[in-house]
């Protein structure tokens, strides 16, 4: 069981640990906002000294359901309750959003949500489901973020690609204009369909960067480069990371029907990326491949930035 997750729910598949509440259909938002424990607010006190004294320019964020201390912010904090976070997801996507998971890790310090929209797309002849992650901190050290995250059905591969024409993300620190950053939030992931549609038209051309195998070769080393000085173990690291990402390009068979291109490249990698297990897995390794979502996963995008350099 994970140290870090304390609430969530999830839908039909276990997650992580197997820790949560399951449930058969996605809920909406505020079902959601039960079953994943997430039904409190969060109330700001004042940080006072051993003998009483208020310290100016401090406020302690405070769970209201138990009195859990989240996190020591500055009066310039501005709170994002969790039920405001669902209520961004459910403008932003829409009529017939639904819920797949969502919790908090770290006490109540770190909240997520992963909602499914209800579009269906077909890209290329592939079924691609779009997800939106919002992630949020109640302990001032992080920012809110969200970001749009497609999962091809076949593989569960992830393909939030760091398109130039289309916005995969959003994040903003909790200051200021918090209502109107999140309206600018709203306009910037502008709506799910404009990223798809992108990513459309990136799979297309992918599609007709054809490899051969020696490119392919090429390209898996300049994405696991061997460091001056290696070590004989950090080298037969390398060397084992490098043959699964081969394996997963040649004989997964999933991609049995795709040719020889760039799309199959990708999709190795991001299997690899995202379902590998590391070679030393912490406890939290899944959680944080999960949070690295919202920002996208450095080497699928190295992989598309090598392909469209060919």
């Amino acid at each position: 069981m994970s140290a870090n997750v304390e609430t969530m729910f999830y839908t039909r598949v276990t997650p992580w640990h197997g820790l949560g509440t399951r449930v058969e259909e996605a809920p909406g938002s505020k079902e959601a906002l039960a079953l994943a424990g997430l039904d409190w607010q969060v109330i700001q006190k004042s940080v006072l000294t051993e003998d009483g004294q208020s310290i100016d320019g401090f406020k302690a964020n405070i769970r209201d359901r138990d009195g859990q201390i989240l996190g020591v912010v500055t009066e310039r904090y501005k709170v994002v309750q969790n039920e405001d976070a669902f209520a961004f997801t459910d403008q932003l996507l829409g009529e017939g959003v639904v819920y797949e998971t969502a919790g908090s890790l770290q006490n109540g310090r770190r909240t997520w949500i992963l909602a499914r929209l209800p579009q269906r797309y077909i890209i290329s002849g592939d079924e691609i489901t779009p997800y939106l992650v919002f992630m949020n901190s109640h302990d001032g050290t992080g920012a809110i973020k969200a970001a749009m995250t497609p999962i091809r059905v076949v593989c569960q591969n992830t393909l939030n690609l760091a398109l130039s024409t289309a916005k995969r993300s959003w994040s903003t620190i909790h200051t200021g204009d918090i209502q109107g950053k999140m309206k600018d939030a709203r306009n910037s992931l502008l709506y799910a369909n404009r990223y798809m549609g992108e990513l459309g038209k990136a799979v297309d051309e992918l599609q007709q960067i054809r490899l051969s195998d020696r490119k392919v070769y090429e390209y898996i080393n300049a994405l696991f480069p061997l460091a001056d000085g290696a070590t004989d173990q950090q080298k037969k690291n390398l060397l084992k990371l490098k043959e699964d990402v081969k394996m997963r390009y040649f004989e997964a068979p999933d991609l049995r029907q795709v040719g020889k291109n760039g799309y199959r490249f990708i999709n190795a990698i991001s299997d690899f990326a995202t379902h590998a297990r590391p070679l030393r897995a912490s406890t939290n390794y899944r959680e944080n491949l999960f949070a690295r979502t919202v920002e996208g996963n450095a080497m699928i995008d190295r992989a598309y930035q090598l392909l469209r350099a060919a």
